[in-house]
């Protein structure tokens, strides 16, 4: 552990402090040159812009920038450690933009005061960009500012700690239950953790078919119920007419076991509870809420998937968030709706089930992988992911209305 933390340290010190930086994408070696990337050249586009807003898209890198916004109130699982201490995981964030992607990305951390201040701070700098990822901002201030946010731009805004989550856990969770042989309309689901990830998850997946009342999520109080008076506006949505208090009670029978919540949360003697067939997405980091060891030790008939990278079916979101912006700015969607997110979820799931080429393996460290318990959901270096889920998305955009543009011929061919 000492040494991942040197050499973590030694990444983003050496040999330049950072992760990210700004590169020309023109010439600008002669006189010429300068003249034409500035003073007087520069006048023309400022000119075709302002009587033509939407040739900012033409003259300007915007149609292929994203602002990573944070206000460090919920900085991976560490906690509101402030604005500066979000900045290497928004940096992170754009790193992955674009290695992913090829998006540009450019890092801001906020500071503020009350949430309608960091609203207005985004709303009044969006313009400069093509889109916004929302990042590390605790809930349920979260919901609050995307809900204000996706109102008042004109651009896509999207939080990843919601959306990217519950994308990729809808497209493992549907593949893990084919294989189980369940059908997610019919599958019991305990959610332990009732925060922003959570909330997000659990909406995805009733919209691919699962039950709002056969879920049955729980918070640092016990199960989210009918009966309860503390709850938020968010939870309320969950609050489930049942006698089940504890998690002994919900997961006693349960199909599903989904973990956005703390480590070593889920005993194997809860998951002895669990129906036959049973399917766990323990997605606590660095430690899950069961090790899969624990798990598999326990039951051999469970289906795992975590977080981390060190375990088979890694729930990560660097498997749709670099792609769905890129979808949706190239036909230019002013939104990202719930189409374009069900439309990533089953270009995910549906690539998982293909086979992997050599290169993939290579990049990924397998000598095999092929679909069935231990890989129900594609590896983050699987370079076919960014065609696959752009064109889904980009389609999605078209196809319900929210997109400017149609989709490009032979795109992503």
């Amino acid at each position: 552990m000492t040494d991942l933390r040197q050499q973590a340290l030694d990444y983003h010190a050496l040999p330049t402090p950072g992760k990210i930086s700004v590169e020309i994408t023109t010439a600008a070696e002669t006189s010429q040159d300068l003249s034409l990337a500035y003073s007087p050249g520069v006048a023309e586009p400022c000119r075709e812009i302002a009587a033509n807003p939407e040739d900012v898209y033409k003259y300007t890198g915007k149609g292929n920038t994203v602002a990573v916004i944070s206000n460090g109130t919920a900085v991976l699982g560490l906690g509101n450690l402030g604005p500066m201490a979000s900045k290497p995981v928004m940096e992170g964030k754009a790193l992955l933009f674009k290695r992913f992607a090829g998006i540009n990305s450019f890092d801001i951390e906020v500071k503020h005061q009350t949430t309608e201040d960091f609203i207005s701070t985004v709303a009044n700098i969006a313009d400069s960009f093509g889109g916004i990822n929302l990042e590390d901002i605790k809930a349920p201030e979260c919901f609050v500012i995307e809900k204000a946010l996706i109102e008042r731009c004109k651009i896509p805004v999207f939080h990843d700690d919601q959306h990217g989550t519950a994308i990729v856990t809808a497209a493992g969770m549907l593949n893990a239950l084919d294989i189980q042989g369940k059908n997610i309309k019919h599958a019991n689901i305990v959610c332990m953790g009732a925060g922003a990830a959570a909330i997000a998850c659990m909406e995805l997946l009733i919209k691919c078919g699962a039950q709002r009342e056969k879920i049955y999520m729980l918070d640092t109080k016990g199960v989210v119920h009918t009966r309860r008076d503390d709850l938020n506006e968010y939870k309320k949505l969950f609050a489930n007419n049942t006698d089940k208090r504890t998690l002994e009670d919900a997961i006693d029978g349960a199909d599903v076991f989904v973990g956005v919540s703390g480590p070593n949360l889920l005993s194997a003697e809860h998951l002895k509870l669990m129906a036959p067939n049973p399917v766990v997405f323990a997605c606590s980091n660095p430690d899950p809420e069961i090790k899969p060891e624990i798990a598999l030790a326990a039951r051999d008939d469970v289906i795992i998937a975590t977080g981390r990278s060190d375990y088979p079916n890694q729930v990560n979101n660097v498997l749709c968030f670099p792609f769905i912006f890129r979808g949706a700015l190239d036909v230019r969607a002013r939104t990202i709706n719930d189409e374009m997110k069900v439309a990533a979820v089953h270009a995910i799931r549906e690539l998982a089930k293909e086979e992997v080429p050599a290169e993939v393996l290579t990049a990924s460290g397998d000598k095999s992988l092929v679909f069935g318990k231990d890989y129900i959901i594609p590896k983050p270096m699987d370079t076919r992911l960014c065609a696959r889920v752009a064109k889904a998305v980009a389609q999605a955009a078209v196809d319900s209305g929210v997109a400017a543009l149609e989709l490009p011929e032979s795109y992503m061919a």
